[in-house]
């Protein structure tokens, strides 16, 4: 495969970056939900972000069964009805999985506008599933959560593909 103008070769990522940087997100995205936002509708999840990345950049190692498990964490966490994360994050992986190759062509800030459906997507199944077993609808606040998740994209890009980056002008002192 040829690679792109302008696109840097990559080291392999490291399974242990990539399974603690998950882990991080949840942990980030547990003290969110404890701390001052409460459970606010507008904020975004942040471990979404992590998975939809990680699962378009290694869809190997993570996919549809890390999405699930990591949604089930997230409902134990939140109270939440038992499987309603999860089925959001399976669906979002399944869609990023579906996207991976064509999405990683394209410059972040178009990435950015093309996984803008899949968090939607998400946030759409969590919503009609709360609202099938009478729960309350979380206000349209929650439409500002995909958005800023989107937002993320480059951030997240930029600091999870951080490790996996060549140094610049390699010299003797570094390997590669």
């Amino acid at each position: 495969m040829i690679m792109p103008q302008g696109k840097q070769l990559l080291l392999p990522a490291n399974p242990l970056f990539v399974w603690g940087s998950m882990l991080a997100a949840m942990l980030i995205d547990m003290v969110l939900n404890m701390g001052l936002t409460g459970r606010a509708a507008w904020v975004p999840d942040l471990l979404a972000v992590v998975l939809v990345f990680w699962t378009v950049h290694q869809p190997l190692r993570v996919g549809i069964g890390a999405a699930f498990v990591f949604g089930l964490l997230t409902d134990v966490h939140q109270g939440a009805l038992l499987g309603q994360n999860a089925l959001a994050y399976t669906v979002l992986s399944f869609f990023a999985i579906t996207i991976h190759r064509r999405l990683l062509w394209f410059p972040v800030a178009s990435q950015m506008v093309q996984v803008f459906p899949l968090f939607a997507a998400a946030h759409l199944v969590e919503i009609c599933l709360r609202l099938m077993v009478g729960g309350t609808f979380p206000g349209w606040w929650i439409l500002l959560s995909p958005v800023l998740e989107s937002l993320l994209w480059p951030v997240a890009t930029v600091a999870l593909l951080a490790p996996q980056r060549r140094a610049p002008n390699p010299d003797a002192n570094r390997p590669l």
